[in-house]
């Protein structure tokens, strides 16, 4: 089968040329379709039931809303755990699903199960929904809305009705989360007195409000040859419609909802905020990115409308970004792009070096790039996206790649050369010594591809993250066999000519110092291997000295620390610490924005409550860095300095380190220890005595137990 291949190929080499060229094509628009994203996402399969119960205290929602989701959710198929977070006004139950199961069945069972719940939960405490289908990645573009001299009030209806809508027109966008600001709504402030004057309940003027806000149709009337359509008009459209509802009747008289009380604008009770570099409260937009979307095209695209919504504003109203996920995978991928040039261009001199024989030399570099080109289209076709870990399988496979097309080089360069002056046919010749080697080819690729099975045997976590690399550098090897057996001897048939085979001056040099050693080595065969044992065995005795790590941290180019106020803590606190914070922050030169998130956004963003502040750090390129520290040293800084401020608990990370961090196990930190026990003020004292304990353990930073009382 193997000769075959090679038969094959010498005897239509312009076919192999041609499909060489079309495979370069297929390759180039697999680059380009490609999805692109920083690096494998390792968020689980998950569900997220939020329900919103304005007003009722963390213990109701727990007991009322909380437990009966819950148990609805329990005897799913796949269900691996069920979390949830009780607050304030909020309900949210994750519900985690193993890696086989499909998000869209998962979302679907869920849903069909919530109508159980609903059943369950009392009238008027809330309806639950399902969160956004994202993951941990999903926060790839977050804006501010700016204008000046217009009212932060103003500002969040703009994000509401303008660039709220528009932006969710965007191919894989599945949402956009409003944070700070204030939502503008009609309210009815009642008076108790008038109430009580008039023998009115408050349910009854909910009532009357509920039925005299809706429009009916009436079906149609005929005339003659035409038909009206009958409708009922009842939806209020201002103030004074408000006003004039009626009530009840008191004395043969109307009560109108003006007698009751006063109507009027407000806002709507809010739980989070934003504030900006010191500055004071702004408003902010959230782009949530659909799971399994390109990320790179998404904010291209996202980009786009927000130069588009820009141009239809006024001009002192911008959408400004502060956080886009495409510099870090521009960066990630960058960075395994340069990687992949440079090796490719050490492996072309070295080629040159040691071949000698600048034909051959070309002939083997030319199966990088086509390699690399079917591994991309391998890629496009499973759906493999693009990121630091799949490219750096090729950086890492690309030395390996041209070893088939170097032994098949230069074995047919040497039996050219030794049959110059024999009377054989030079096509003979170069079918001969491809057919000699071509089946241990064969079998060291093939051995190079079974030493990374071990990765596909990965689940969880490691399987996300590391089977990517293992899937590339199979494909990358496959491409290697193929052109090896193809493309390399047909290149030989085309271009290699005989010569005089000779070492060059480096080949020389290493065989003047190999030769003798290697006759010293085999005359001591039982000294040399006792060495390598004993020098094996030494090198086992330094592994537990070694440090361990599951993944080096990806460098996200930004930082995100997170304080924790005292619980009872309230929204107007949380705004001025975070203020004082930005402006601690600012007062280092590497620092070029500081945004904080006071609480939480609307539904469907994380749950966290008014005592918890967000800041996300955008930091200047390092080259403009004066003061020479690395992000380490500048991390340390801010913490020694932030930490002047009394009362507050700090946690440095990334914005999608500590979103990852949250999702895979609830909590955002690397390491977490977890309690369990039925009475909760004995676990909170456990929990002190562990921090205490931890916290003096070496190289632990940042360590805090969990809140559970107060908000």
């Amino acid at each position: 089968m193997i000769n075959q291949i090679i038969d094959f190929s010498l005897r239509q080499r312009m076919l192999v040329m041609i499909g060489a060229a079309v495979l370069v094509g297929a390759g180039y628009q697999a680059i380009r379709t490609l999805p692109v994203d920083a690096f494998p996402d390792v968020s689980p399969v998950l569900v997220q039931i939020m329900t919103e119960s304005p007003g009722l205290a963390p213990e109701e929602v727990e007991q009322l809303v909380t437990f009966p989701v819950e148990l609805s959710m329990n005897g799913l198929p796949g269900v691996t755990r069920i979390q949830s977070i009780s607050m304030f006004g909020l309900s949210t139950v994750n519900v985690y699903f193993d890696d086989k199961t499909d998000i869209y069945f998962a979302r679907q069972i869920v849903f069909e199960r919530l109508q159980s719940a609903r059943e369950d939960i009392p009238p008027g405490l809330g309806e639950p929904e399902l969160g956004p289908i994202t993951t941990g990645l999903g926060q790839v573009y977050q804006y501010l809305v700016t204008g000046d001299g217009v009212g932060v009030d103003s500002l969040r209806t703009i994000q509401d009705w303008i660039a709220k809508f528009q932006l969710r027109t965007v191919p894989g966008v599945t949402e956009v989360l409003s944070f700070g600001g204030t939502v503008k709504q009609y309210q009815v402030q009642l008076d108790p007195g008038r109430l009580i004057q008039y023998d009115i309940t408050v349910p009854e003027v909910a009532a009357a409000l509920e039925r005299n806000n809706t429009n009916a149709g009436g079906s149609y009337l005929v005339r003659g040859a035409e038909e009206f359509l009958v409708r009922g008009l009842g939806l209020v459209t201002s103030l004074e419609d408000i006003r004039n509802v009626v009530v009840a009747v008191r004395a043969n008289a109307p009560v109108y909802v003006r007698n009751l009380g006063e109507v009027a604008f407000g806002p709507q009770i809010r739980r989070g905020a934003v504030t900006v570099n010191g500055e004071g409260e702004q408003v902010a937009g959230i782009v949530l990115k659909r799971i399994f979307e390109n990320t790179s095209a998404v904010i291209g695209g996202v980009k786009e409308k927000v130069s588009v919504i820009n141009d239809a504003l006024p001009s002192d109203i911008r959408l400004v970004p502060f956080y886009d996920q495409a510099d870090l995978v521009s960066r990630a991928i960058e960075t395994v792009r340069g990687a992949l040039l440079e090796g490719g261009v050490l492996i072309v001199i070295i080629l040159f070096v040691f071949l000698g024989n600048v034909r051959s030399a070309l002939i083997v570099t030319a199966m990088l790039p086509a390699s690399a080109l079917l591994a991309f289209i391998i890629m496009r076709v499973t759906g493999l996206s693009a990121n630091l870990m799949s490219l750096g399988g090729l950086a890492i496979g690309i030395g390996m790649m041209v070893d088939g097309g170097v032994v098949m080089v230069e074995n047919v360069y040497r039996h050219l050369s030794e049959h110059t002056e024999e009377n054989v046919p030079r096509a003979t010749l170069i079918r001969r010594s491809a057919h000699e080697v071509g089946r241990p080819i064969v079998f060291a690729i093939v051995i190079i591809i079974v030493v990374f099975l071990p990765l596909f045997s990965f689940e969880g976590v490691e399987g996300k993250l590391f089977k990517p690399l293992a899937f590339t550098i199979t494909y990358a090897m496959i491409g290697s066999l193929v052109f090896s057996l193809t493309l390399v001897p047909a290149l030989c048939s085309l271009f290699l000519r005989a010569g005089k085979e000779k070492d060059t001056w480096i080949v020389r040099w290493i065989r003047q110092i190999y030769e003798p050693v290697l006759r010293w080595s085999l005359r001591r065969r039982k000294t040399l291997v006792g060495g390598a044992v004993a020098a094996l065995v030494g090198s086992l005795t330094l592994v537990p000295l070694l440090g361990t790590e599951f993944v080096p941290a990806l460098e996200e180019g930004s930082i995100l620390f997170r304080a924790t106020l005292a619980p009872s803590a309230g929204l107007d606190e949380g705004i001025r610490q975070a203020t004082r914070m930005e402006e601690i922050v600012g007062e280092f030169p590497e620092i070029l924005d500081a945004v904080s998130k006071i609480g939480r956004a609307e539904i469907g963003g994380d749950p966290e409550p008014v005592n918890n502040i967000e800041t996300t750090v955008t930091l200047r390129p390092m080259e403009e860095w004066e003061s020479g520290w690395d992000k380490a040293q500048l991390v340390a800084a801010m913490r020694d300095r932030l930490g002047e401020m009394p009362g507050i608990a700090f946690n440095f990370s990334q914005p999608i380190a500590t979103r990852v961090d949250e999702l895979l196990s609830g909590v955002r930190a690397q390491l977490a220890i977890k309690l369990f026990g039925d009475d909760l003020d004995t676990l909170v004292v456990k929990a002190t005595q562990i921090q205490e304990v931890v916290a003096a353990i070496p190289g632990a930073r940042d360590v805090q137990s969990e809140q559970t009382v107060g908000q």
